[in-house]
């Protein structure tokens, strides 16, 4: 589990604050009911002794010591009770003393003589004994007559530990259990709270500027989680409203520099014929020229990203064999491969099926596979792999050219950026090619990536959806890989398919 996670912080500060709680509701319940139970028998042993004192000690002068005893045995019966009674003069004569409890709860031999200043004074409750404590309370008593009594009256306090220790018993255990309920009841209760907030988050990994009319689910609490995806949802709305007014800025600027550009190259090939100057003119001509074709191929190729990205571009979306466009496309491309003898190796996995516009593929592969063999050097090798990973259709492009720093990596795909060694404006092109790349697979729904090592090469990934009927079907292992030139790419291509 994610310790960092809300879910985790939540049910543990819930069950935290439960458990202290609990903790100290248990402490100071079984701390109240320890003094009440201790200040009732207290209470108790001081009202036996008043009561002794005031209806049998009073005629005690009267009647003799022996009423005062016999009383004792039939009102209280000490040892059948469980309770201890000591009466004394004041000159130390002890006029009853009960012997032990038949539960043997205490032991009458422990207890002392009282002092004499007990004697006169009296004494406070305290617990004395060992293994078989017995609270004792003593109360002076003076009769009609001026006689002085000390009435010592005591309980065990065995009842009490007992009902104590099964207070703490069902406490240590209660509290566990109540703990436990809470944790998995806190982590029902989290997950019912953060399964909005989940949705939400899963939904808006989805988003893209691909898919941006999409919108978050709005759960209808009442809560913060609903304004929290109401607020997410209008920014979203902005977000979409800017990337339209950017995608149709960028689609009318590319479409009004088209006829300017075309009408400059225009009068400037006329301007060549018709009045032919020095050399030095005509070069400056000649270069103009070459710069107007540039903007143009620049205008031209923005204009495609706009219209891709405003799903404008009318892609098609048909059966096709991904493998045979792959083996075919770069067939085409052998003599620029021938130029710089570069290898064209190839694995390809037969009847991967995609749905999508072969066109639009067919330019995918013609930029991948141009980059590879234009950043490969000499003798080298590119490699171009098709195959099918349970769901999804996967076409790799490696080459073993001069790879990518690190840092330039995560912007590739950015238009107009050059990598400083992989891409220069002579070799490496105008920085869009990898832009519309992108921008293709997304109205595919695919993806794709790049991985790559300076001086060892670099490998571009793309990862396109299969076909629904091909979903259910086997597409076959993957063929084992040729290394052939690419002007074998025919052959080959009879070979991988028809196996």
């Amino acid at each position: 589990m994610n310790t960092r996670s809300l879910r985790f912080r939540m049910t543990t500060w819930y069950v935290g604050l439960l458990a202290a709680a609990l903790l100290l509701f248990g402490a100071t319940v079984y701390y109240r009911l320890q003094r009440h139970l201790i200040g009732q028998l207290k209470e108790s042993l001081v009202e036996q002794a008043r009561t002794i004192a005031e209806e049998l000690l009073v005629d005690a002068h009267v009647k003799g010591d022996q009423y005062v005893i016999t009383e004792i045995n039939e009102s209280y019966d000490p040892e059948v009770n469980g309770r201890f009674i000591r009466v004394t003069r004041q000159d130390g004569h002890v006029l009853y003393h009960s012997g032990s409890p038949r539960d043997a709860s205490f032991d009458v031999s422990q207890i002392l003589p009282p002092t004499p200043e007990a004697l006169e004074h009296g004494y406070p409750p305290g617990v004395i004994g060992g293994n078989r404590p017995i609270l004792l309370q003593g109360l002076t008593s003076v009769t009609p007559n001026g006689e002085h009594y000390l009435i010592e009256t005591g309980s065990s306090n065995q009842p009490i530990a007992q009902e104590l220790r099964t207070v703490r018993l069902t406490l240590a255990l209660g509290i566990p259990v109540f703990i436990l309920v809470a944790v998995f009841g806190g982590l029902i209760l989290v997950r019912n709270l953060l399964d909005p907030i989940r949705a939400i988050t899963e939904q808006a990994e989805r988003i893209s500027s691909a898919n941006i009319n999409e919108r978050l689910p709005v759960v209808h609490t009442g809560d913060e989680v609903e304004r929290l995806s109401l607020s997410l949802n209008r920014m979203i709305e902005r977000l979409d409203e800017a990337i339209q007014h950017i995608s149709r800025f960028s689609a009318d600027v590319s479409h009004e520099l088209r006829t300017p550009l075309t009408i400059l190259r225009g009068e400037l090939e006329a301007m060549a014929s018709q009045r032919p100057g020095d050399a030095e003119s005509m070069d400056m001509v000649g270069n103009a020229l070459e710069e107007i074709d540039r903007l143009s191929h620049i205008v031209d190729q923005l204009l495609v990203i706009a219209r891709l990205d405003a799903g404008q571009a009318g892609i098609e979306h048909v059966p096709m064999d991904l493998g045979e466009l792959a083996v075919s496309t770069a067939e085409q491309m052998h003599l620029m491969a021938e130029e710089r003898r570069i290898s064209i190796r190839f694995a390809v996995s037969k009847g991967v099926h995609v749905n999508g516009d072969p066109l639009r593929m067919k330019q995918i592969l013609v930029n991948l596979l141009d980059n590879a063999v234009k950043y490969s050097p000499e003798g080298s090798w590119v490699e171009v792999r098709v195959q099918a990973e349970q769901d999804t259709a996967v076409l790799t492009v490696s080459d073993s050219g001069i790879g990518i720093a690190p840092e330039s990596l995560p912007h590739i795909f950015e238009r107009f950026y050059r990598a400083d060694r992989a891409r220069t404006r002579t070799t490496g092109g105008i920085g869009l090619g990898l832009s519309i790349v992108k921008s293709i697979v997304g109205a595919h729904e695919g993806h794709i990536s790049v991985q790559s090592r300076e001086g060892e090469g670099t490998s571009v990934r793309m990862e396109l959806p299969l076909r629904k009927q091909q979903l259910t079907q086997d597409s076959g292992k993957l063929d084992a890989a040729d290394d052939r030139i690419v002007q074998d790419f025919s052959l080959a291509n009879d070979q991988n398919i028809a196996s």
